[in-house]
């Protein structure tokens, strides 16, 4: 069944929450909305689904990944132009162990840079409806619901003091 976005929008942080709180009591969960606020809240301020974040594994897989170039390009560069100094091995440990720990270093900041602008999902688009004066103070909230239940989400956004309430494609918010 086709999905629809409808924006309900709220005047304070009482409205928009006690509106959630019915949402739910329509039978939607937390995942179903999302709150869009020009002022910063509290993960959950709304009871609105957290999303679960795993930063944790871009600083391992940087390092291991740094430890892996580091090495093949030590290892790779002597073996390739062996020059052999009064007996010494051709591979030498203490040079390489401290590449090697620059390299697993290094790795693991640039996973972890990369890892912080995937993770705060930067870079996407709006979808769905969206209205300017939320960055002039209200709340919305962002319904994504079945077809059969936006008229049931608009009405149950509206008996919660919404100040407006749009729904995905009937029309554009006013600038």
């Amino acid at each position: 069944m086709a999905q629809k976005q409808v924006l309900g929008l709220f005047d304070s942080d009482q409205k928009a929450a006690q509106a959630t709180d019915a949402l739910i009591g329509l039978g939607l969960t937390p995942g179903d909305f999302d709150i869009l606020s020009g002022v910063p809240y509290p993960e959950g301020a709304f009871g609105e689904h957290s999303k679960p974040h795993h930063l944790y594994v871009f600083p391992f897989a940087g390092a291991v990944c740094g430890l892996a170039v580091a090495l093949f390009f030590t290892a790779g560069s002597q073996v390739s132009f062996p020059v052999v100094t009064g007996g010494k091995p051709i591979l030498a440990i203490p040079p390489m162990a401290i590449i090697s720990y620059e390299g697993t270093l290094l790795g693991a900041i640039i996973f972890t840079v990369f890892g912080v602008f995937f993770e705060s999902r930067l870079g996407r688009g709006i979808r769905g409806p969206y209205d300017p004066r939320i960055t002039e103070g209200l709340i919305g909230v962002v319904v994504t619901c079945r077809d059969d239940l936006v008229n049931r989400v608009r009405t149950t956004l509206n008996e919660n003091a919404a100040v407006d309430v749009k729904v995905e494609g009937e029309g554009q918010a006013p600038e």
